[in-house]
């Protein structure tokens, strides 16, 4: 059941050209990567059995409408695997776990790996062509590769005094990292933000956070002249990308370690029962939307200018960023009982959302005008991980555990 909507305009991207930058610049900070566990690759290195689907047509589509996969392929991803963990560029599909692995969008053929893989946690972050990743050696080393063809383009080195770095935003002129600060006993209870240059590798800025955050559990993003990130002390704080001086930080209501919204001056988040927008510039509320007594709103996803948010009770809200003002509000989700989702790719006029941890959940396609849900794509393995969702406009990739789709649009 659905309330009437309006179509939202694509934004067009542009390509840019690679930079090659001298290796081994030394700096004195860096962000400090995450240590966790990781899952053996699968003993299928090679994929499993592709399923052909004849580009999406009724005859290639179970029983529920959902089109079967292109082609499906083995992943070999960390079990903590999120948001930022499968992306789409240049043509490929890149997954992150160890290896590491970019796959031809159309065929699903391997073009490229890292066989250390990337560190756990450790997102897959683009800006000006140009993949940025810490370095799964543990050398205290930020890298940044060709993601067509997985070369080394550029490098970064922090300082002793600093642990392993680990990045957390990039844009075209600047990667953003977070290091923690090696004590006599090589402990770490301090730690530093800094930004490096995307040409040179050396210190823009750094400055050091206050006593008792932590270099883990950042989710961050750059809006023009402003850094924005959320943590796990319940924190939301604005930098200048230039200084990197902090504009302004304020608490949250609870632990937020998924992602947020940026548009147009604001910042967009959860909290709970509230979704709210806050300005960027001063920190000021724009507008909250209410999810209800007993609700609670999930991670929000803007997509063609459109914010898409589920709440507990599996509503899907389209919303207007802006202002907050409602586009329409779809109840066919759980009306199919299908799983609430948390991430939102659109191609054309459908919108695809991965759901979170449930082993009947999947990718639902769902009219972007109006919030109807056409059908709900599951592979049937029962894996209880979180689906991943990307797309490069002529597939949308699924990872779902060990197993990478590609689904026609």
């Amino acid at each position: 059941m659905t309330t009437n909507g309006r179509r939202a305009h694509g934004i067009s991207s542009r390509r840019h050209l690679l930079r090659l930058a001298g290796g081994g610049v030394a700096l004195s900070l860096l962000g400090a990567g995450a240590v966790g566990c990781e899952e053996d690759a699968p003993e299928d290195a090679a994929g499993v059995e592709p399923q052909p689907s004849g580009g999406g047509k009724e005859t290639d589509a179970d029983a529920g409408g959902a089109p079967k996969p292109v082609w499906t392929e083995s992943a070999a991803v960390h079990p903590s695997m999120g948001d930022g963990h499968l992306i789409a560029t240049s043509g490929l599909v890149l997954i992150a776990g160890k290896p590491m692995v970019a796959r031809d969008g159309a065929s699903g053929k391997q073009k490229w790996s890292l066989p250390d893989g990337t560190v756990p946690t450790s997102k897959l972050l683009t800006a000006d062509g140009t993949l940025y990743l810490a370095s799964s050696a543990y050398d205290n080393s930020v890298i940044g590769y060709d993601p067509a063809d997985g070369k080394e383009t550029w490098r970064s080195r922090a300082s002793k005094a600093f642990q392993q770095p680990r990045v957390i935003a990039a844009d075209g002129k600047q990667v953003y990292v977070i290091a923690g600060i090696l004590e006599k006993d090589f402990t770490s209870k301090r730690n530093i933000i800094a930004a490096l240059d995307a040409r040179s590798g050396r210190d823009v800025w750094r400055e050091q956070r206050d006593f008792g955050t932590e270099e883990t559990g950042i989710t961050a993003a750059v809006h023009g002249d402003r850094l924005v990130y959320t943590d796990f002390r319940k924190n939301l704080t604005v930098r200048d990308t230039a200084t990197g001086k902090q504009v302004w930080t304020q608490k949250t209501n609870e632990t937020n370690f998924k992602g947020f919204a940026v548009h147009d001056g604001l910042v967009i988040l959860a909290q709970g029962r509230k979704l709210q927008a806050f300005s960027l510039s001063d920190g000021a509320k724009k507008w909250t939307l209410d999810a209800g007594r007993f609700g609670s709103f999930k991670q929000p996803g803007l997509v063609d200018g459109v914010l898409y948010v589920a709440d507990s009770s599996r509503t899907l809200w389209a919303v207007q960023p802006k202002t907050g003002a409602k586009i329409w509000q779809s109840k066919d989700i759980a009306e199919a009982d299908g799983k609430t989702p948390w991430q939102y790719v659109k191609v054309g006029r459908t919108l695809y959302a991965a759901t979170e941890l449930d082993e009947k959940g999947g990718v639902h396609a769902i009219d972007a005008e109006t919030g109807k849900l056409r059908w709900t794509f599951n592979d049937g393995s029962g894996d209880y991980h979180q689906w991943l969702v990307a797309t490069d406009g002529k597939h949308v990739f699924a990872l779902h555990g060990k197993k990478l789709h590609a689904l026609p649009v």
